[in-house]
């Protein structure tokens, strides 16, 4: 709920999660996954308005090397899909923290299933996974950053919606040619399914091989030393809020 009264007018676009569309109505974009009920879609969509499925994110997701390394929960495969289709500036996270209490309310909307805590040889390293992404990103010239909260899975830098107007944040460490590393890691292990659909194929991966690209990727957050990205916050470019 982090982001409802944030005015529509700071971004670009909304891309809203699952239930997400529900904490309030100017979202532009409203992506779920096959399975996600349809009871629980947006009925009546505005004219300005779309559904993304899988046939959109799933090859968004493939030109950044695909589901398995990028993660396969929601937070991250709308976070690629947009930065392949929407190109943004700035990518603001806001309700993605993947931080679950073990008793009462989990969602704004009440008690739900957790889906980036299953057991999914893709989602072995959440932290990882949000830093291959925020790198991703700054590779093409965007911000990761995440709305404030108390705790997150998310390792983007926090920030108040009046740091969208006046801050800066940073550094976050890059170190080009182990960004690249991790990318040939990945691309000599080939573990690429076009489908998206790598459940189906799950034994065929070997998670050591997975796991060790994972560190890859968070060690690119932890090393010093390097050149530092410093993340430049400006709400007049082409930002976009994800929730």
């Amino acid at each position: 709920m982090a982001c409802k009264d944030w005015p529509k007018s700071r971004f670009s676009a909304i891309v809203a999660i699952n239930n997400a569309w529900q904490v309030r109505d100017d979202w532009d974009y409203h992506i779920a996954p096959d399975d996600f009920p349809q009871d629980r879609h947006p009925a009546d969509l505005k004219p300005t308005q779309q559904r993304i499925g899988s046939e959109d994110y799933v090859p968004a997701n493939n030109l950044y090397g695909g589901i398995i390394y990028a993660g396969g929960t929601m937070a991250f495969s709308a976070g690629y899909w947009a930065l392949a289709t929407l190109k943004p500036s700035m990518m603001v996270f806001a309700g993605c923290d993947m931080v679950y209490p073990k008793l009462g309310k989990t969602h704004f909307y009440g008690a739900g299933t957790a889906d980036p805590l299953r057991q999914d040889i893709t989602l072995r390293n959440l932290e990882a996974k949000s830093v291959r992404l925020m790198m991703h990103a700054a590779q093409q010239g965007c911000t990761c950053v995440r709305a404030l909260s108390k705790e997150s899975r998310l390792l983007f830098p926090s920030v108040t919606l009046d740091d969208l107007t006046d801050s800066s944040h940073g550094p976050i460490m890059r170190d080009a040619s182990e960004f690249q590393r991790a990318k040939d890691l990945e691309q000599d292990l080939g573990y690429m399914v076009e489908s998206g659909r790598y459940w189906e194929s799950t034994p065929s991966f070997d998670v050591s091989q997975i796991d060790s690209i994972d560190d890859t990727w968070l060690n690119l957050c932890t090393n010093v030393g390097d050149q530092p990205l410093r993340l430049q916050v400006n709400a007049r470019m082409r930002d976009q809020i994800v929730n």
